[in-house]
Parts: C-alpha cells; structure tokens; sequence
C-alpha cells in the first residue's frame, strides 16, 4: 500500500474524507490526493499522522493486502529459512525436517 492507501484507509476509519484530513493537516484541500503519484514529505506526514491519531510510520509501511503466511516446502534446499531475521542453521533445518518426519535420526 502506498502513502496514500494508507491515508486513505485510516481517514475512513476515523470517519473524514480526504479533502477534511487535508484541511485539518493545514494542507491545501486536494493535496493528499497528489500523493497517488509522488510520496510526501515527513512535515506533511507528520501533520496528517497528527490528524488522523496514527504514527507517520502507519501511513508510510507497506502492507500486502496477502497474509504474511507463506508455504513453502521444507525439503527444497533452494530455499533460505529464516526465524526473526536470522538464518536458521542447516543442521537446525535437518533437525526440523526429522521432527517433521517423526523420526528421532
């Protein structure tokens, strides 16, 4: 999602349209909807984060509208495992792999 979905998201939650968050952030009244095409600046980010009670950083994350579950299978060897952004060891991955398998070897 770009600066603008995610505007635009939380200006409907809140219960605005986008020309009253654009008002109320001091900004010109269709100025968020420039913000299809190019990414704000932080002061604007700011005051509009300001408006609509959120961080600059819930306006700026992309977030995929797709799970963050992803399937993949524990044997293909060309894939890198990773567990909270570490790379997970390969004997770990054998070790899984077994477990998996209910063997003990």
């Amino acid at each position: 999602m770009t600066a603008f979905d995610n505007i635009k998201k939380y200006a409907t939650i809140r219960g605005y349209s986008l020309q009253e968050v654009a008002e109320k952030a001091g900004l010109s009244k269709n100025m968020i909807y420039q913000y299809k095409k190019v990414n704000p600046k932080l002061e604007t980010l700011k005051k509009i984060a300001n408006v609509l009670n959120v961080s600059t950083n819930d306006l700026i994350e992309y977030k995929s509208n797709h799970s963050q579950e992803q399937t993949v299978d524990i044997n293909d060897d060309d894939v890198i495992f990773t567990y909270e952004g570490r790379k997970i060891p390969k004997e770990d991955i054998e070790l899984m792999r077994r477990l998996l398998r209910g063997s003990k070897k």
